[in-house]
């Protein structure tokens, strides 16, 4: 397990106030694990965003990071991490689009080993940093084409992937262990539905967790 410097007290402009009224909030659209909702409590949103918008960073909304990307919605964040978590058994989780790093500062403390791909160099550069800054020393970046994956530590006992495609990549079914599971958007803008890919040893098997909005998984680095 790592740590995240300044717990849930708050960290700055923020307080645990702010917070639990966040935890509250997806508590009563339905995110039940504890394990996730004290991550979300913990985890200094703010410090993922831009300064200006810092005081909207416990809403419960996406907002922009700059190069045309953005940090997700703590509800689809929390919906995700607990999709993935739910019966997990393994160790190794490959995350397809770093972004800003709050997906991955949420599920770090709570998975042994994270495999981190971001097809925008600047943007993995900043978040490399902001995640050492908050003593996260368990995830291993690589810049590059999140619809390859990363084969080299395949087999993962979970992935999750941040961007929506029409349909699952196969070369990330290809890296999901037997037992695994896969979290992702899929479908095109407007529809996409946020899906749950379990592999049944034979076979792999799709349910539907609700609409989402992601921003397009683009192919190539």
């Amino acid at each position: 397990m790592n740590s995240l410097r300044g717990g849930i007290a708050g960290i700055g402009m923020t307080s645990a106030r702010t917070r639990d009224r966040l935890v509250e909030r997806l508590r009563s659209h339905g995110i039940r694990s504890e394990i996730v909702l004290n991550q979300i409590r913990s985890v200094p949103r703010h410090l993922f965003v831009d300064e200006a918008l810092a005081s909207r960073a416990y809403e419960d909304t996406a907002l922009p990071i700059g190069h045309g990307q953005t940090i997700s919605q703590p509800y689809v964040v929390a919906k995700m991490t607990e999709a993935l978590l739910d019966g997990f058994e393994g160790e190794k989780v490959l995350e397809i689009g770093t972004g800003c790093g709050y997906q991955t500062a949420v599920l770090a403390p709570v998975v042994k080993k994270i495999y981190s791909v971001e097809r925008i160099p600047e943007l993995l550069r900043k978040t490399k940093q902001r995640l050492r800054e908050l003593d996260i020393y368990n995830v291993q970046f690589r810049p590059g084409d999140g619809w390859a994956g990363w084969p080299k530590y395949a087999p993962y006992d979970g992935i999750i992937v941040a961007a929506a495609a029409q349909v699952v990549p196969d070369k990330l079914l290809e890296q999901l262990a037997p037992g695994g599971r896969l979290v992702m958007p899929v479908g095109p803008p407007g529809y996409q539905q946020l899906t749950l890919v379990r592999h049944l040893h034979e076979r792999f098997e799709q349910s539907p967790l609700g609409g989402v909005s992601f921003v397009p998984l683009v192919p190539g680095s």
